[in-house]
């Protein structure tokens, strides 16, 4: 398979604060003297840096990480929406993009104009443009709001569109961002079918997002960025297991914890994530057999005839999944 993107050395940087009209006027005589941005300036924020990797023709990429990554900044300089500040991006192909709600849109112009609005600003031609016309209706499911200006959409109907345009006119680059989770439950369920068969095209996928479901079933690598640097970059699987595991470390240490309940006779010191044979583990995947550990310390002798150890399971965003409450069968003695 051949390279159809090449991201060399890129970094990208932005300042910090307000540009005023001085600033602006510094920022711009260096660039023409082709001075190049300090590393160490407190002003100026990395969000790449140094990042480089291929993507080869009909791969599909998952980007993972933080909030703050550098994941939508990666994802921009690839659809040419801004530039680097160093390295470079090469990409062999027509790109189409789906970073954020809207994105390419005029808010004044109907459905009907943006369709092609957007077929022309990828390199179609008119005649291009209206043969898939009709699919792209009928995927957005906007049919009766075709001739309504855009700006009169909700958001999901934005998404819907654009995602329709930007993967039914058979780019041979698709780039996407977490903006498909905005849409409903069954809109995103078709999108990641059709995410699914444009990569079965052959074309290449790069799909951002915080969902290791999706990621790990329609990805064939993943690669994982951390403070505007790739700190791995291997399968999807691999890469879904790498982050979970800077994320979530084998053993909480509770111990500092100044929230808590009751009288402190009992004190949860930690709590330990193991696999089915016993060995602590960062994260659980769907399916795996897993126990929990609790560490305690006990102030104080004596018996207690009664002691239950409770476990609550959040999402999160901290939304109940279940609840767990064990009792001990013997008396606990320390």
């Amino acid at each position: 398979m051949s390279v159809v993107v090449r991201i060399e050395n890129l970094s990208k940087a932005f300042r910090l604060g307000v540009l005023n009209r001085r600033v602006f006027f510094e920022d711009w005589r260096r660039r023409l003297s082709g001075k190049d941005v300090a590393d160490d300036d407190p002003k100026i924020f990395w969000a790449l840096k140094d990042v480089s990797f291929d993507i080869r023709d009909g791969e599909i990429v998952g980007i993972l990480g933080r909030n703050g990554a550098g994941k939508s900044t990666l994802l921009k300089i690839i659809s040419h929406i801004t530039g680097p500040t160093r390295g470079c991006v090469k990409i062999k192909g027509r790109v189409a993009s789906l970073l954020e709600v809207g994105t390419g849109f005029h808010m004044e112009l109907t459905g009907r104009d943006n369709i092609f609005l957007n077929g022309t600003v990828l390199g179609m031609t008119h005649r291009e443009v209206a043969r898939k016309f009709d699919d792209i209706v009928a995927f957005s499911g906007v049919e009766q709001f075709i001739d309504t200006p855009v700006k009169r959409y909700s958001v999901g109907m934005r998404v819907r569109l654009a995602f329709a345009v930007a993967a039914n006119l058979e780019p041979e680059i698709l780039v996407i961002d977490e903006v498909l989770a905005v849409g409903d439950a069954a809109f995103q369920q078709r999108c990641l079918g059709k995410i699914g068969e444009v990569s079965r095209s052959g074309r290449t996928v790069l799909f951002v997002s915080h969902n290791a479901a999706s990621i790990e079933s329609l990805c064939t690598r993943g690669v994982v960025l951390e403070a505007g640097r790739v700190v791995f970059d291997g399968t999807q699987t691999e890469a879904i297991e790498h982050y979970a595991a800077t994320r979530t470390a084998a053993t909480s240490d509770l111990a500092g914890r100044t929230d808590r309940h009751g009288s402190g006779e009992v004190r949860i010191t930690g709590v330990e994530l193991r696999n089915e044979r016993g060995f602590p583990i960062p994260a659980a995947r769907s399916g795996e057999d897993v126990e929990l550990a609790l560490h305690f310390e006990r102030k104080g002798e004596g018996t207690f005839p009664r002691l239950a150890a409770q476990i609550t399971v959040l999402t999160h965003l901290g939304a109940p999944v279940f609840f767990q409450a064990n009792w001990l069968d013997i008396p606990f003695i320390t």
